[in-house]
């Protein structure tokens, strides 16, 4: 199971009261930088402003591809480690708005993780260091270090061990 935290709403669903959970000037603060983010070749530039703006913790040399599209409404929640890779168009996810509840869960990426393009993170999961997320995976569960997953829903195509038997081999 993923690690994330449950509230419950009355009335309309929980989407339709986005603003009574969060306020609205967060919301349009964080989505101008990371619209600003998602289109800068600049990486430096862009986790600065992911630091600064959004309070992500991103370690030294981590790479966020053009177009990533870190969570909107609950940034801070999301822990990149260092010299990691995450790959174009990949969004990560802090909250869930559902019909009867909204679920927010903490993202935690490791060192020297790679992530292909076009993943989806979801709330609640730590991905391990030296970890490899192929291309197109739904991240619904933790990832073991040094293990490789992929596809939806997400299988562990090598454990650590097999990925350095066959390194070795």
């Amino acid at each position: 199971m993923r690690k994330t935290e449950s509230y419950p709403v009355k009335g309309p669903n929980s989407l339709w009261q986005l603003y009574k959970t969060i306020s609205f000037w967060k919301v349009a603060r964080n989505f101008v930088v990371v619209q600003i983010g998602r289109y800068t070749p600049f990486l430096g530039m862009k986790n600065m402003l992911y630091r600064s703006f959004l309070k992500m913790k991103i370690g030294k040399e981590t790479a966020l591809a053009v177009m990533v599209v870190p969570d909107l409404l609950y940034p801070e929640r999301i822990t990149i480690g260092k010299n990691t890779i995450i790959g174009y168009n990949t969004t990560i996810l802090t909250h869930e708005y559902l019909t009867h509840e909204y679920r927010l869960g903490d993202v935690t990426i490791g060192d020297d993780v790679m992530i292909g393009a076009n993943a989806t993170i979801l709330p609640g999961v730590t991905i391990g260091d030296g970890a490899v997320v192929s291309a197109a995976t739904l991240v619904h569960r933790d990832v073991p270090a040094g293990a490789m997953v992929g596809g939806n829903p997400m299988q562990v195509i090598y454990t650590a061990e097999q990925r350095q038997n066959k390194q070795t081999t």
